[in-house]
C-alpha cells in the first residue's frame, strides 16, 4: 500500500472518532475498532499459480455503553469518509434502539484513559509481480503446494475517554508443503517483514533434504513411550495450546485452567523452561479491545514457576485483580519460549534412538485439569537409531501431560530459536506468531 493510501485511511478514522464524540450522548461511552488490510494472496497447486489476486478489506466494530448495558455492531471500513459516515451513523442509531432491550452487564469495563500510540512498521516485500517467479525459482521441479500472503495489516482503536491507537505493518507468510511421489508431505513457513532470498534458500534446501528421506520405506512403531525431539514447529503448536484454558486468569479463577497446579504450586515445570509475552518485536499491536497498553515484556513462566496470568480489566473487575493489558479472551498474542543449551549439531546424537517430530496437528486437551494434550505426528517425522535418520513413520497418536514434557522430562530446548508465524486468514489475516525453540524429551507417551 502507498503511503498516501495509508494516510487516507488514518484520516477518515480519524474523522470518525471525532464525529461520533460529537454525536454521542453526554451519558454514552464507546469504542471503536479498525481491522483493515490490502493483501496480495497467491495459491499454489503442483508448483503453478491456481489462484492470485488483491484484497483490499476493513470493518469496523462499534461498541456502544449506557447505564451498564451494551451493544456492539460490526460494518464495512472503506477510507471513503462519506461511506464510512453513513454506515456508522446508521449503527449508531441502530445499537441506541438495543441497548434498552438488552439486561444490565454487572462487570462491563468502561473505556477510560488517554493513552494514545501510533506505530507503523514498514517492510520490504516482494512486488505482486514478482511473488509468482520468485517462489517458484527454487521449487519448480517439485510438488509445491502452499499459499502465499503478503501486505499490510492496519489495527487501530479510539474510544469516548479519548484514547486513540494506529498500528500498521508490512509483513508476509508463506505457508507451503512438499509432496513426495507416495503422497508423504514436508510441510514449512517461512515469514517476515523483509524478504531474506538466502534465507529462502536455506528454507527450501532443508525441506529437499527431509523429501529425500520420505522416499525411505515407512516405519510403523508400536505404542510406548519414546524419546523425542520436537522441531520450533511442533513446540509452537504445543504452546498454543496454553491459549486455551491455561494461561488466562478467569479460567484459574473459574477451575478451568491445565495450569491450576502450577499455581497452586503443588506442581513445577522444569527450571529450563521460560516463557514470556515479548511485544518487542512489533508484530502484533501492544493496545488491546478497550485501548489499554500491554508492556513491552510480560514474563508468564519463569524457571518452571507460574509467575503471572493474563488478566484484562473484565476479569480484574470481577475477581478483584490487577489487570495487565491482556486481550477480551486472555491468551498469548506474542509468546516467547527461551532457548536453552542444545546445539543444532548435537540434537541427533543427543536424540541417539527415537523419534524426530517435524509437525503436530488435531491437538486438543484429553484431560485438561492434568495438563494432558492429545495429538497426532504429521509431516516429516522420522525415527532415528544411533544419532541418525532411518525412515518416516506412521502417524502416531500421542497423549501426555505438559508436566511431563516441560517437566521432569525435559532434557533441553535448543541454542536457537525460530518464529512460527500465525497462517490464519480467516475473516483478516492474522498476525505476529510464536518465538520458540526446539526441545529434546524424553519418555514421551504415544497410545496409538
Amino acid at each position: 500500500m502507498k503511503i498516501e493510501e495509508l494516510s487516507a485511511l488514518e484520516v477518515s478514522f480519524n474523522r470518525l472518532i471525532e464525529s461520533l464524540l460529537i454525536k454521542k450522548a453526554e451519558d454514552e461511552q464507546f469504542t471503536v475498532r479498525l481491522s483493515s488490510e490490502i493483501s496480495q494472496f497467491t495459491r499454489f497447486n503442483h508448483a503453478k499459480v491456481r489462484q492470485t489476486g488483491c484484497v483490499a478489506d476493513g470493518w469496523i466494530e462499534l461498541t456502544l455503553m449506557k447505564e451498564q448495558r451494551n451493544s456492539v455492531q460490526q460494518f464495512p471500513f472503506t477510507g471513503n469518509w462519506e461511506v464510512d459516515w453513513q454506515l456508522t451513523y446508521t449503527a449508531l442509531e441502530e445499537l441506541r434502539d438495543e441497548l434498552i432491550l438488552l439486561p444490565i452487564d454487572p462487570y462491563l469495563v468502561l473505556p477510560s484513559g488517554n493513552n494514545t500510540s501510533r506505530e507503523i512498521n514498514s517492510g520490504n516485500l516482494l512486488a505482486d509481480e514478482a511473488v509468482v517467479p520468485t517462489v517458484l525459482e527454487l521449487v519448480a521441479e517439485l510438488d509445491f503446494t502452499g499459499i502465499y500472503a503478503g501486505g499490510v495489516v492496519i489495527k487501530a482503536y479510539g474510544d469516548s475517554s479519548g484514547q486513540k491507537h494506529w498500528f500498521a505493518t508490512d509483513s508476509f507468510t508463506l505457508d507451503y508443503s512438499l509432496f513426495s511421489t507416495s503422497g508423504q508431505a514436508v510441510k514449512g513457513t517461512f515469514a517476515g517483514s523483509d524478504w531474506d532470498k538466502s534465507a529462502y534458500i536455506a528454507k527450501i534446501s532443508e525441506a529437499k533434504k527431509q523429501l529425500e528421506l520420505l522416499a525411505r520405506p515407512v516405519k510403523e512403531l508400536p505404542r510406548g513411550q519414546y524419546k523425542t525431539y520436537f522441531a520450533p514447529a511442533a513446540v509452537a503448536d504445543l504452546l498454543l495450546m496454553l491459549s486455551w484454558g491455561s494461561v488466562s486468569e478467569a479460567d484459574i479463577q473459574q477451575g478451568n485452567s491445565s495450569l491450576a497446579a502450577l499455581w497452586r504450586q503443588e506442581k513445577q515445570l522444569s527450571t529450563a523452561f521460560n516463557l514470556k509475552e515479548n511485544f518487542q518485536r512489533g508484530l502484533v499491536p501492544r493496545f488491546n479491545e478497550l485501548g489499554e497498553i500491554a508492556a513491552p515484556e510480560l514474563s508468564i513462566i519463569e524457571k518452571g514457576y507460574l509467575v503471572n496470568t493474563l488478566v484484562n480489566s473484565r476479569t480484574a473487575k470481577e475477581y478483584q485483580k490487577i489487570a495487565n493489558g491482556a486481550n477480551g479472551s486472555e491468551t498469548l498474542r506474542a509468546p516467547e519460549v527461551s532457548p536453552g543449551n542444545l546445539v543444532f549439531e548435537q540434537i541427533l546424537p543427543s536424540l541417539d534412538t527415537g523419534l524426530y517430530v517435524s509437525n503436530l496437528h488435531y491437538l486438543n486437551w484429553s484431560d485438561r485439569h492434568t495438563g494432558r494434550i492429545t495429538g497426532m505426528t504429521r509431516y516429516a517425522c522420522f525415527w532415528v537409531e544411533n544419532g541418525e535418520i532411518i525412515a518416516p513413520i506412521e502417524n502416531l497418536r500421542f497423549d501426555e501431560s505438559l508436566y511431563r514434557f516441560w517437566g521432569e522430562n525435559l532434557v533441553d530446548l535448543t541454542t536457537f530459536q525460530e518464529f512460527i508465524p500465525e497462517v490464519g486468514t480467516y475473516e483478516s489475516r492474522q498476525l505476529g506468531g510464536s518465538l520458540v525453540p526446539g526441545m529434546l524429551v524424553k519418555d514421551f507417551t504415544y497410545t496409538l
